[in-house]
Parts: structure tokens; sequence; C-alpha cells
């Protein structure tokens, strides 16, 4: 997801580090090990577990190891979050602002640094996770900035009476983080719990864990309490002891539907505030009288970004069926031309996907959708880069489907690669029943010069973040989540303040009691 920034950003001076990750194929980056963090340090897990390898998804080699989070190591991550919070919470929102900010200055000095190591474990190409870094820092400055707003209510009443409210923090929140924006999705539920006066234990995907501690070194060199914000590592059973542990008021997850809904049932029995930002099968509607040219550009956006691993992608493409020829004309046109290789390069507009085995799920379900009758225009096979070094890892050519229809595998579950599947439609009426034809509703997108239109079609998607005349475009000062079984709560705006806080009411009694006894 991206940001609409300045042409022109800042580029801080590259630091010494950045040099040795700047080849993929040199085998040179060496990630700092260990990635758990809490109490102000990285820290080695007390449990004897085994410890699980991390890999590099542009080479396939081993990039460092993990080790998992048992009982004792969250027990001391909570812990110490329960005492950050003690002191964090009794600040001003100017003393938490303060910190904050300067989180966000460590972050943009260290900007290359950081996109790099979240290549290098990712797979994405580096004009994208430059961007994904710059999300991060924008979205802790934003929430600085409304830290310093936080106020309540007053309500006069009779007689001199009066009432207020107090928004207060929840306590410890737990965030736990999706793969394919890692170090962004750990600022986007740090930035706003942080601001509220909470304290976070975060726990990043096994898959990509290595740039989240990053960020819990940048809080702490920023002056935050230590113990503010803690990093534990590992898979379900750690992410089952945060949700079910007691001292944790909050979980926030970004993930699959399935692993929502667990998360939302532990978090029930502990009656926890849930946020939960859960899978898409989105639409993007492309009528008649649209810009062909920027409805090219809308869908390889809403396919093509990280190696169409987004959540919000509009993968279901629905042409009028007017300009249907010559928008796949175009799209797989410039489909073919998306450069893929090492995602280090700055002419890579195509990485590696995430992992060996997400890669074959993605090339099933092209081969399924050939098996149901669609088309591949382009694109659905393995890649291999010239470059020997990079011939271990995960790569395959953007797809384009042709001849879909509504009842296709590929058009009715969430694939999460780059394939984009094109619909025709021939109706307004027709193609909004077809576009909510689903359990989710995260995103939807629509391209039409007819303003009328396009408000009124957006009015009737069942979708949390909808997009007219573009696709993709998150900025923070903007909520982003879904309806259906997308998910619940939102990331990002002012009303993510809501979702980590709570209301106390407060009534003053300026008189005499009025007894009924």
């Amino acid at each position: 997801m991206l940001h609409r920034l300045a042409t022109s950003l800042r580029r801080p001076a590259v630091p010494p580090f950045a040099a040795a990750v700047r080849c993929l194929s040199s085998g040179s980056v060496d990630i700092k090990v260990p990635l758990n963090f809490w109490a102000g340090k990285r820290r080695t897990s007390q449990e004897k577990c085994n410890k699980e390898n991390v890999y590099e998804p542009a080479t396939g080699r081993v990039l460092c190891p993990l080790e998992p989070c048992g009982a004792a190591d969250v027990n001391q991550a909570v812990e110490a979050a329960k005492s950050a919070f003690g002191h964090w919470s009794k600040m001003s929102g100017m003393e938490r602002a303060k910190i904050m900010i300067e989180a966000a200055h460590i972050i943009e000095r260290r900007r290359e640094e950081i996109a790099e190591i979240e290549v290098v474990n990712n797979g994405k190409s580096i004009t994208e996770a430059r961007l994904d870094v710059d999300s991060a820092r924008l979205c802790i400055e934003y929430y600085a900035a409304l830290a310093t707003t936080l106020a309540g209510q007053h309500v006069q009443l009779p007689g001199g009476s009066f009432a207020y409210t107090r928004r207060e923090p929840l306590g410890v929140c737990v965030g736990i983080g999706a793969w394919n924006y890692p170090f962004q999705i750990a600022a986007w539920k740090s930035a706003p719990a942080l601001a509220c006066g909470n304290s976070m234990v975060f726990k990043p995907s096994p898959v990509t864990p290595v740039t989240a501690v990053l960020l819990a070194e940048i809080y702490a060199m920023a002056g935050a309490p230590e113990g503010l914000y803690n990093v534990v590592q590992g898979g379900q059973e750690t992410g089952s002891l945060l949700c079910h542990h007691p001292d944790v008021a909050k979980v926030s997850f970004t993930g699959s539907v399935p692993t929502g809904k667990k998360i939302m049932e532990m978090a029930s029995k502990g009656v926890k505030h849930v946020t939960l930002e859960l899978g898409g099968k989105s639409p993007l509607l492309i009528f008649q009288d649209s810009d062909v040219e920027n409805a090219v550009k809308g869908a390889l956006m809403a396919n093509f970004l990280s190696q169409g691993q987004v959540c919000s992608n509009g993968t279901r493409v629905f042409v009028h069926k007017d300009i249907l020829p010559e928008f796949v004309e175009e799209v797989v046109k410039r489909t073919r031309a998306i450069e893929i290789g090492d995602p280090l390069l700055e002419s890579t507009r195509m990485g590696a996907l995430v992992s060996r085995s997400h890669l074959e799920r993605v090339l099933s379900f092209v081969d399924q959708a050939k098996k149901e009758g669609a088309t591949v225009l382009c694109g659905g096979e393995p890649f291999v880069p010239s470059d020997s070094k990079l011939r271990g890892g995960y790569y395959m050519t953007p797809c384009v489907l042709g001849n879909c229809t509504d009842e296709m595998t590929c058009v009715k579950e969430e694939i999460f690669g780059p394939v984009m599947s094109v619909l025709s439609f021939e109706s307004e009426e027709e193609v909004l029943l077809r576009a909510n034809d689903t359990d989710l509703g995260l995103a939807a997108g629509v391209f039409t010069s007819d303003v009328k239109r396009a408000h009124r079609v957006v009015e009737h998607l069942k979708a949390g973040s909808c997009f007219i005349n573009n696709y993709n475009i998150t900025p923070v000062e903007v909520p982003f989540g879904g309806f259906k079984m997308s998910g619940i709560g939102r990331e990002n705006g002012q009303v993510t303040i809501e979702h980590y806080s709570q209301l106390k009411s407060v009534y003053v009694e300026m008189g005499d009691v009025d007894s009924l006894f």
C-alpha cells in the first residue's frame, strides 16, 4: 500500500551498514540476532524451543535463525510493557509526542538501511520498501500530533452540576503483524497505541521477523521508557500466549480470515478489545467512459504491488464489454514489461514472493484457473533470473487471466499473488451485484469520468476502503479497514484513537443529594 508522496523525497545519506546490503547477489548481508526485544534490549529466549530458519526470498538462502518465544518469554515481555505503561500513561501528550517525533526523525535518517533490510527479508522491490518506510514514519508523526489533542468533553447539568469525560489508555496492547508489510504494520499498530498512552508487545510474522526489532531499538533510542515497545518472535503458539494473557487489554491483528477468527475467539475469553484487518477479494470496476490509460495503470497498481501480496488488492477486474479488447491489450502489454529480478536494483519492479511454499500455492491457483476455463493472457510461470546467485529465489511472472467467470476459484478465493482476473460486464446494476457477491469487503475501486456514477457506485459497494480513479493509495490520515469478514475496527486516521483508548464519565454534584430514602 502506498502513501502518495511528493516526487522529490528527502534522501538522507546512506549509513555504512547499507553498503553491505546493496546487492543481494553478494551474499554479504549480516542480520543482527537475537530478534526478540523487551525491557530495553535484545533478548535470547529462555525456552528450549527449536530455532527456525528465516529465508531471503530473492536468493532462497538462510538469512538468520529465529528463536520462538515461550510462556516465560511472553510473561517477561508483558511485564516489561506493564511497567512502562505506568510511567508512559502519566506523561502528557506533548511529552509522548516529543519522543515519537524523535523516533520518526531516526527512521528518516535510517531510511535506506531499513528499506534494504526489509527487501532482504521480504523480497519486495527497494522502490516499494522505501515508500513503506516513509509510510511508517509519517504514521508515527501523525499520531504524535494527535497525542497532543486527546481530550474529553464537558457537559453542563442543571443546578450548576456538571459531568466530564476522560479519554484514557487501555493498558498493554498486543500487535500481531503480517509478512507483506513488516515494518509499516509495526508502525501502523504501535503509533496510535503509544499516542494514547498504551504500551505494546508486538509479534511479527515468523517469515519476516527482522525489521520489527529495528523499530523497537529506534523507539528506545528516541527516549521511550524501557518496555514501552517490545518484540516477541514466534508463530501460532506465541500468538496464542499473547491473546490469552490476562494482563493484555487489546489485540490488533493483520492477517488471514481464519486466523483472525481464532484470535477473536481467544480474545473474547478475556473480553479484550480487538482490531482485525483481514483478507480481501476486492472488485475493481472499469466503466466504458474511463480514461483507459489511467484504468490500466490503476489495475496494475491494484494487482502487482509487492508481488501481488496485498490484502486490499483489486484482483477481480470488471471491465465494461465496450472497452474490454482495448483494456486487455494494453494491460497485457504493460504486465509483460514489468521487470522482475534482484529487488535491490533500482530498475526492478517485481521482486520475489515471500517463500517457496507461497510461490507454489500461487502457481497452483493459475493451474486451477486454466482447468476451469480461464485463459492465461500472460505470465503465471516460475521465473529464473539470469544471475546465478538469484536462481534459488521465489520468482514468478505476473499473470493476467482472461475469460474469467464469477464461479471460478481464481475469482472467488484470495490468491495473494501477482494474478489479475479480468471479467466483462454490461450494466451498472449487474456489476454491482457481482462485485458485492463475496463474504469479504476490504476494498473496492471504480474508474469512470462520470462524477455522479462514481459516487453512486461507491455508495453501493460493500467495502470499507474505496477508491475512485485510483487504487491502493493509503495516506495515514485516512482510516483503513474492511466490512463483513474483512475485519473489525480501523487503522490510521483520527478514528483509530477510539480503538486504543476508553472513555470514563465523571458526574460532579454541586448541590445537596436529592435522596429518595
